[in-house]
């Protein structure tokens, strides 16, 4: 008989150690006290939570976003509040070893005390904290957790680093923000931004619980899929990282079971005492049929089922119940025919995948309000709009379990940065390690999930030291060089290797990639197009000129503001504020000058409004930055994605667009495209088009029209190119052209169609570029058909023959969805359809209406009816602008 059946048979015989040998584990979230720094005020507070919610939620302070209450309720973050709660102890403590209490997250300073020992500190919002209290627990106890104000904590930081000045020392006064937030490892928009208020919380913002156990407890479980190419082999790497209570080592057997892959696996283990990982490698089996993880509109996001047992002779059994997914992700940086540099483009599962997508921001200051409800209707928008990947943004958290498990089942892949973003940071010794517990905490954390694609070191840090952002003088320049590469190569880059082998991992956003690795990690230009990827932004020039956009191998952020809806604006505003230059829109925009660069935007394009009414005035404000971001962001983007295929004096394959920025943290002018509250702006409507999988898209060159067809796609499609010419005065299109036989290539852009303005125009009764637009859409077999696109062949101020036009819609009601059937009397622009804030969304909005109908469907995220949609429809076009 082998060591192992001696074993299992050996287990087999203590059923009933095995029944009780489990870990006792007691939550401690719900109702807790809360009381300020001085004890005037205290209240009870729900945990997971914050002090601002507690307040909110007991009547004591009002809505946090309404108005100025940003600047008004600073009081709350400067104050040192105190949780605590007595609870008893459910189990008899005689029968565990070891008894410890966990807090998966604590925002952010703070010491913690339990019957009156203290602890230990935190100081660190992204680091899982486990205290052993087997000496101080008692029957009944009285926890304690006593906050510091975040914000005197980063002042003080900031104060003792007598080292070298660690820029930037306060955020812009347009941001009413605090000072010293590089100094304190917690979300680093907390303290404002640019699209964002400043509110330094304070609270237990995860789980907290008391964990006991004998012998051995499981920390931390992952799963890594790998694809041996010699073999022709899919393996899945499984670790499982243990605390070791025992004084010798425990032997044992650990069973690892994936029933639909007809998979099973058992290992002999040894568990040293202490805490100590063990690594096992399952090999799939061959003859099952196994279906890789694809992202959104690549393939279906099939996962599995696996049980992994641990049976272990001290008598106790765990089980583990887990989804596993299998997919390979490269980045490839090689070099490309005729052009300088490397590429830079993602393989999933050896196919390359065009990125479409934006950049996440946190949905909430306070995350205790941002419900795994709130992040699937947030991120089933972005797949919705044909996305298939979002950028973790480096100023704000490390996600909630909840919303990469979304990300998984819905084909989202993550682009994740760790949370440094703009500014410099210190490298002292705390600091540090405080930096390396947080790494790789979130690494064993997440990286089972096939959603993530690339692990990120910062936002902007390279760009910072390389345009040299804070004024540094360039004698004392290599000191910041040398505190960079501690930071992220040397130590965060260092645990992701060492924890995490199957992603790419960068530096920075942008970065040149292994450029700037060959330049010693800071390369001199990191926002050059032939590295890497770049953030661009440009609010000076034309943005729907497309030769402004820099033909780089991979955007991974660019944007243009707006405002939302007045729906939105209205819930945290007063009628005196419904104006474009009240007091209330100059607080609520954090980024300088930002009202004026949407305005000359407009301007440019558009006449700006001038109703006598200031609220009519202020709703066609609102109206038009939104028609304009749309329409930048339109230009910009398809500009990306025609680009994929071809080199041009040396620049292009482009192979990703992550515009910014997908969400709101509140209601206030910014880049998203998607409100706070989750209403879509036109930009996401927008969206939906420009990343469609198959899309003609326009654009002139010298007088020509080019029209090239992107398709992302996995075959070569067979279409009919339709171009439509129609005159801005009438209903009745002036000439038509249809191409067959079209080729669409496979996950390219390639150009289809090409002609003179000149020939055009006259070709079609004599339009001019003022009287006339274009319009073309792309029909295959099967029902293949790409949305319709338009061309604007002037800026539509001067447009010829438009006139204002009778729109009405009718309402009924099919099953769970709502058909909205418009009229129209004449061609309209931008025709938008708003319900105010009843929930849901639109097929389509923000459309081109150049037939007398047209019918959207609305998708409502609640219930609703028809005449509550009727009552509340407001239907605008771009000459109900006065």
């Amino acid at each position: 008989m082998g060591r192992a059946a001696l074993l299992l048979l050996l287990l087999l015989l203590l059923p009933l150690a095995v029944a009780v040998g489990g870990p006792e584990v007691h939550s401690l979230r719900g109702s807790w006290r809360l009381r300020s720094g001085n004890g005037s005020v205290s209240l009870r507070a729900e945990v997971p939570g914050c002090v601002h919610t507690a307040l909110l939620s007991q009547g004591l302070i009002q809505d946090p976003y309404y108005r100025f209450n940003d600047v008004m309720y600073r009081w709350i973050s400067l104050d040192n509040w105190t949780y605590s709660r007595t609870f008893k102890t459910p189990f008899d403590i005689r029968k565990w070893q070891k008894v410890n209490l966990v807090f998966e997250g604590v925002d952010t300073v703070a010491q913690i005390l339990l019957n009156n020992v203290t602890l230990g500190r935190t100081d660190n919002m992204f680091n899982r904290y486990s205290f052993d209290i087997s000496s101080v627990i008692q029957e009944v106890n009285c926890v304690e957790v006593r906050f510091l104000s975040a914000v005197s904590y980063a002042a003080e930081q900031s104060r003792c680093h007598k080292a070298h000045s660690i820029p930037p020392a306060c955020p812009p006064p347009v941001q009413k923000g605090e000072c010293h937030v590089n100094f304190i490892r917690k979300e680093q928009c907390s303290f404002s931004w640019d699209w964002g208020p400043s509110f330094p919380t304070q609270g237990i913002w995860k789980d907290v619980r008391i964990e006991a156990y004998n012998h051995y407890h499981l920390i931390y479980f992952s799963t890594t899929p790998l694809f041996v190419k010699s073999a022709q082999q899919w393996c899945l790497e499984v670790e499982s990282i243990f605390d070791v209570v025992s004084s010798k080592p425990i032997a044992g057997l650990v069973t690892v079971n994936i029933p639909k892959l007809q998979t099973q696996q058992t290992f002999s283990v040894k568990l040293q005492p202490g805490e100590g990982s063990i690594v096992l490698l399952v090999n799939i089996n061959k003859s099952a049929a196994l279906e890789a993880w694809w992202p959104n509109g690549h393939g279906k996001q099939t996962g599995y089922n696996m049980t992994t047992t641990f049976m272990m002779e001290a008598g106790c059994q765990i089980e583990k119940f887990s989804k596993v997914y299998f997919r390979t992700v490269e980045l490839i940086q090689e070099p490309i025919p005729g052009s300088p540099g490397l590429s830079f483009y993602f393989r999933i599962n050896g196919r390359p995948i065009f990125i479409k997508g934006s950049n996440w921001i946190p949905a909430d200051s306070f995350q205790d309000r941002v419900t795994s409800d709130k992040l699937r209707l947030l991120l089933k928008s972005a797949a919705d709009a044909n996305m298939n990947a979002l950028r973790v943004w480096g100023g704000g958290v490390y996600e909630q379990d909840e919303f990469y498990n979304i990300c998984d089942e819905i084909g989202i892949m993550i682009w994740q940065d760790f949370m440094f973003a703009c500014a410099l940071y210190p490298t002292n010794q705390n600091f540090l390690e405080s930096v390396r517990a947080e790494v790789s905490h979130q690494v064993r954390r997440l990286k089972s999930h096939p959603s993530i694609i690339l692990w990120s070191g910062n936002n902007e840090n390279e760009a910072a030291i390389a345009s040299n952002w804070f004024s540094i003088p360039y004698p004392d320049i290599g000191v910041y060089i040398k505190d960079y590469v501690t930071l992220y190569v040397k130590n965060i880059r260092e645990i992701v290797l060492s924890e995490d082998k199957s992603r790419p991992f960068v530096t920075s956003s942008p970065t040149n990639g292994l450029e700037s690795v060959k330049e010693g990690w800071l390369s001199r230009d990191p926002y050059d197009t032939h590295y890497g990827d770049t953030h661009f932004y440009d609010y000076g020039n034309d943005c729907w000129n497309w030769t402004m956009y820099p033909k780089t191998r991979f955007a991974s952020e660019y944007g243009f503001q707006s405002w939302p809806s007045f729906s939105t604006i209205e819930k945290v505003s007063s009628p005196e504020d419904w104006s474009y230059t009240s007091n209330f829109s100059l607080h609520r925009q954090h980024h300088e000058g930002g009202n004026i660069q949407m305005l000359q935007e407009i301007g440019r394009h558009f006449k700006l409004p001038q109703s006598p009414d200031p609220v009519k005035q202020f709703k066609d404000m609102i109206y038009l930055t939104q028609v304009m971001q749309a329409q930048c962001i339109k230009t910009e983007t398809e500009f990306y994605r025609f680009s994929q295929s071809e080199i041009i004096n040396g620049e292009g394959h482009t192979m990703g667009a992550l515009y910014w920025q997908l969400n709101d943290i509140w209601q206030a002018p910014s880049w998203a495209s998607l409100e706070y509250g989750g209403k879509w702006k036109l930009l996401h409507y927008f969206a939906q088009n420009f990343f469609a999988p198959l899309l003609p898209v326009a654009y002139e060159d010298k007088g020509m029209l080019h029209i090239y067809g992107v398709s992302d796609l996995h075959e070569d499609r067979k279409v009919t190119l339709r171009v439509t010419g129609h005159a801005w005065s009438s209903l009745e299109p002036v000439c038509t052209l249809a191409k067959e036989g079209v080729t669409v290539k496979a996950q390219s852009a390639v150009p289809i169609y090409k002609e003179s303005i000149c020939d055009l125009l006259g070709r079609c009764r004599n339009c001019t570029r003022e009287s006339c637009v274009i319009t073309f859409c792309l029909v295959g077999e099967d029902g293949l058909q790409s949305p319709r696109n338009h061309y604007f062949l002037s800026s539509l101020k001067d447009a010829v023959g438009l006139e204002k036009t009778q729109l009405s819609a009718s309402v009924s009601q099919q099953d769970d969805i709502y058909i909205f059937v418009l009229q129209t009397t004449a061609i309209a622009p931008f025709v938008t359809l708003d319900v105010g804030s009843i929930k849901g969304r639109f097929s389509d909005n923000g459309f081109l209406m150049t037939e007398k109908q047209k019918t959207v469907v609305f998708y409502p995220w609640e219930p609703t009816s028809v005449e509550e949609l009727e009552s509340s429809l407001i239907l605008t076009s771009l000459l109900d602008v006065v």
